[in-house]
């Protein structure tokens, strides 16, 4: 009886730690919620400066992690490229800010979001007569881009600054995948179709190397003409500069070469920025994000307005169904059809950030966007960063099409990729054998190759797919087919380039593209801008907790750098068969 009452009292307990453990819990999770509310509107001050923090991973939207910013976990800080460009547009007319802090650090971004910034700080020095002002302990090339449109470019005297041009290193699995015994069973279109190399070559192809330079080459111009024009150096210079290593020169180097205008400490620069401002040293001032900015001027709600833009946000890679990350025709579908219902929604901008993806959930996109145009609603894309193969795809037949010099843009073809793994089978002593009831039964087995028939049949396959793809592209363009095929076969365009061959209408950013739409719609100057999806509250992106960013953290933890292998080679394995994607990640910032 004795040992049944201390079994008993050590249930007790037990349950009692483990209860008192969990409300504890769900303490820490409300207090973390509720700290990091972001309900109330933020207030700008008098004597406040715009403050553009350039360190971290710049993508088109973010969504608040509360529970990571509450146990201070020490991710890579992400960047909204829509609250950068909202806040330069909102801090013009405000007569609280005084000017633009940039502060460069080490910043991944693409140049073509660097662009949209750059253009809109331009824009805001022709419209103000505030200042803009840019300091760097380190400036990485596109941060150093950006901040060349600055009245003055300062660095820290013991500071670094890295010019260096643009270059793609793709990697190739061939070996490896020879080792393992894995054939890779490929079947495309397009001379220029090279998403499939690193499975098949061991080096890039003659056509490969000819589009990526000419692309590449392409965006340098555009970035070292920007530098060149900005500091009013020759070409010539930054590229003997760019050459010259400067990230490893002492700073009186770039002085000397007219790349900054001052060598100060920050907080010295701070010190000058009141001097601008007309603030005594020993006064403070306001530095305000632009996440501040933003929350300082809260959207009034959609029903009250008749006329509204509707920016949809269409960012990450091309999958069929609902419940993964990305851009899935099931969920961009809905948020098509809810804007065409909504009454109020006269106009849509597309915001397309893709390499591509699948082929059949790009058609069933497109199938969205045509649907939206009948509702006699025009539709603009605003390409961003990238919106290639797939990302085109959904792009061709919108009403306008506006894009950054630097987009990477068409790569119009698609591809199959079948592994067969008979010889990875033989090695491990492994044989397999199979019972049909007729002759194509087990098509698709991996564990061998297809035979010619089957090989046939899947190459007439792609050719219609890629026929379907030239089609819609084509009718979207309003351009006859065989003159568009001279410019498919799978070839990447810089933005630039496209517009020259008739791809995208204009070049710009997501502000010309609303003003585009806006003029489409008739809708002169009075109306709101609204963003959709619409962002999760903070109960909502804890319920919903991406389990993508989990297994990346587990497999940081235990692959370290290796981790990018592994992504890729888990992505690889989530891939529709039939893909419209453009060659591989692009390593150019």
């Amino acid at each position: 009886m004795k040992s049944f009452f201390s079994s008993l009292l050590a249930s007790i307990i037990g349950c009692a730690i483990v209860l008192g453990t969990c409300v504890l819990i769900l303490i820490i999770v409300m207090g973390a919620l509720m700290s990091f509310d972001t309900s109330e509107t933020y207030t700008v001050k008098k004597n406040s400066v715009l403050h553009l923090n350039l360190a971290g991973v710049m993508t088109d939207r973010v969504e608040k992690n509360p529970l990571a910013e509450f146990f201070g976990e020490n991710a890579t800080p992400k960047i909204a490229l829509s609250d950068v460009l909202s806040s330069i547009e909102l801090a013009k007319t405000d007569n609280n800010i005084s000017g633009i802090y940039i502060k460069a650090g080490i910043l991944s971004a693409s140049s073509a979001s660097l662009t949209e910034i750059r253009n809109a700080l331009k824009g805001f020095k022709e419209d103000t007569d505030k200042f803009v002002v840019a300091y760097g302990d380190i400036y990485t090339q596109g941060a150093y881009y950006l901040s060349t449109v600055a009245d003055k470019v300062i660095i820290n005297p013991e500071g670094s600054l890295d010019i260096h041009g643009f270059s793609v290193s793709p990697m190739f699995y061939k070996g490896l995948l020879d080792k393992v015994g894995v054939k890779m069973q490929i079947f495309k279109v397009g001379t220029f179709k090279s998403a499939v190399e690193p499975y098949i070559n061991n080096e890039m192809s003659v056509a490969n190397k000819e589009q990526v330079s000419s692309y590449i080459n392409d965006m340098w111009a555009t970035t070292s003409n920007g530098i060149a024009e900005a500091r009013n150096i020759d070409i010539k210079k930054v590229n003997e500069i760019a050459d010259y290593a400067p990230a490893l020169r002492e700073t009186k180097y770039a002085l000397e070469n007219k790349l900054v205008d001052d060598l100060m400490y920050e907080s010295e620069v701070h010190k000058h920025l009141k001097d601008l401002m007309g603030v005594a040293h020993d006064k403070k001032i306001s530095l305000v994000t632009p996440e501040n900015m933003v929350s300082a001027y809260p959207e009034t709600a959609v029903s009250d307005k008749n006329d509204v833009v509707a920016i949809l946000y269409a960012e990450g890679t091309i999958n069929s169904g609902s419940s993964r990350d990305g851009i899935t025709d099931g969920r961009l579908i809905r948020e098509l059809k809810n804007l065409e219902e909504n009454k109020n929604v006269k106009a849509v901008v597309l915001r397309v950030n893709s390499p591509g993806g699948s082929a059949y959930a790009s058609e069933q996109i497109w199938k969205a966007v045509a649907d939206l145009k009948k509702a006699n609603k025009p539709v603009v894309v605003s390409m961003g960063d990238v919106a290639a193969s797939g990302g085109y795809y959904i792009s061709c037949n919108a009403d306008r099409i506006v894009a950054s010099p630097t987009t990477i843009t068409g790569s119009i073809g698609i591809f199959g990729l079948f592994p067969n793994v008979s010889k990875t089978l033989s090695k491990l002593g492994i044989s397999s054998d199979v019972v049909k009831t007729n002759e194509l039964s087990d098509f698709g087995n991996i564990s061998r190759g297809f035979n010619d028939k089957e090989s046939e049949l899947l190459q007439s396959y792609i050719d219609k797919g890629y026929d379907l793809f030239l089609t819609r592209c084509a009718d979207g363009r309003g351009m006859q087919k065989d003159s568009l095929a001279k410019y498919a076969e799978g070839r990447v365009w810089t933005g630039k380039q496209a517009k020259e061959i008739g791809l995208v209408d204009e070049l710009g950013g997501v502000e010309d593209a609303i003003r585009i739409a806006a003029d489409l719609a008739n809708l002169g100057k009075s109306y709101a801008v609204y963003e959709y999806p619409k962002m999760k509250n903070k109960f909502e992106e804890l319920l919903n907790k991406n389990k993508e960013e989990l297994v990346t953290k587990a497999a940081k933890e235990w692959l370290g750098d290796n981790v990018d292998l592994f992504l890729m080679l888990k992505n690889q394995n989530e891939q529709e068969f039939i893909q419209a994607r453009i060659p591989y990640e692009l390593n150019i910032k």
